[in-house]
């Protein structure tokens, strides 16, 4: 019977799935590297979420090894070099949680917007004056720049021009099509007229820190930044500067480094952490858990998932 480790927790239908089929799930109690590379020895298949798959677990699966999926658009923490020098296939499953993170960076906007995490704790407090002191903001009719036109970031356009009516600017050097809606030249000309900045685009060698000082100089004095994307794409050091100086008036973040929220970024009542709620809901985990199945069924059988990562020699296609 073929094993598929499981490295981080899986929808219950996503595992009914792959019973069906006929594979043994092994479960991961843990993310521990020593944990991950014991249970990895002699699988034939590997799902995993953001704590990733390296090469030390790779060579402990040993020859058996066929696949590795992310359970979701995210793929930066499996070492793909090492997996396509050992003939192991690599994919990952976007577009299945799109909609919740859609939804969730939606209600980010608005919550920073209206500082409502900041009215929520000084009404808890016993804080008197908070309405009076704060300054808050409608979306309505105001301009949205889009990094990233991916499934997410399309559909995140689209929502705030339907609901609120925002000018929709886009920066994304790949997308081919941007839906009538304005493409930028350059992402400083896009920040400097847009008082909502909310980032889709993946990590990428070119993408770190791509919201960094120089940048953020550039933003139009106030503006918010939502981050639903990843961590790296933000120079939280720079950030604090920025809010510090008014030149950003509010953060969203749902990716941060290890600490943030005990950090500088944490000082700024203006600024919303979330735990990486993006696909976390129970409707996304199952639709990336039986999509995340779909593919190592269909690499296990010697089909090439569409969304394949990388082209290690000696794979049949």
């Amino acid at each position: 019977m073929p094993r598929c480790l499981i490295v981080q927790p899986m929808h219950k239908a996503a595992l009914d799935m792959l019973a069906d089929a006929g594979v043994e799930a092994v479960i991961c109690p843990d993310t521990l590297p020593e944990t991950v590379a014991r249970l990895a020895a002699g699988v034939d298949a590997v799902i995993t979420r953001d704590a990733g798959f390296g090469a030390a677990a790779m060579r402990a699966a040993g020859p058996s090894l066929r696949v590795v999926v992310a359970h979701g658009a995210g793929h930066d923490a499996i070492d793909k070099a090492a997996a396509t020098e050992l003939g192991i296939l690599v994919c990952n499953t976007p577009g299945a949680n799109a909609r919740s993170v859609m939804e969730l960076t939606l209600g980010l906007a608005i919550a920073a917007a209206r500082k409502i995490p900041a009215a929520d704790r000084a009404e808890r407090g016993g804080e008197a004056g908070f309405r009076a002191r704060a300054v808050t903001a409608e979306l309505s009719g105001k301009t949205a720049l889009v990094v990233g036109w991916g499934h997410i970031g399309q559909g995140v356009g689209r929502m705030l021009h339907d609901a609120f009516g925002m000018e929709i600017l886009v920066h994304s050097p790949r997308a081919r099509d941007t839906g009538g809606f304005e493409r930028v030249a350059t992402l400083a000309d896009g920040l400097s007229r847009a008082d909502l900045i909310t980032l889709h685009t993946p990590m990428r060698p070119e993408t770190e820190g791509l919201i960094g000082a120089a940048i953020l100089a550039a933003c139009k004095p106030g503006a918010i930044l939502v981050n639903t994307a990843r961590a790296g794409l933000v120079d939280e050091a720079a950030l604090a500067r920025a809010l510090a100086s008014g030149r950003i008036g509010a953060a969203a973040l749902d990716v941060y480094s290890p600490g943030a929220p005990q950090g500088p970024l944490g000082r700024f009542e203006q600024v919303i952490f979330t735990p990486h709620l993006g696909g976390s809901t129970p409707e996304a985990m199952i639709r990336v858990g039986q999509g995340s199945v779909a593919h190592v069924l269909d690499a296990l059988s010697g089909k090439r998932p569409a969304t394949a990562q990388n082209d290690p020699k000696g794979w049949n296609r």
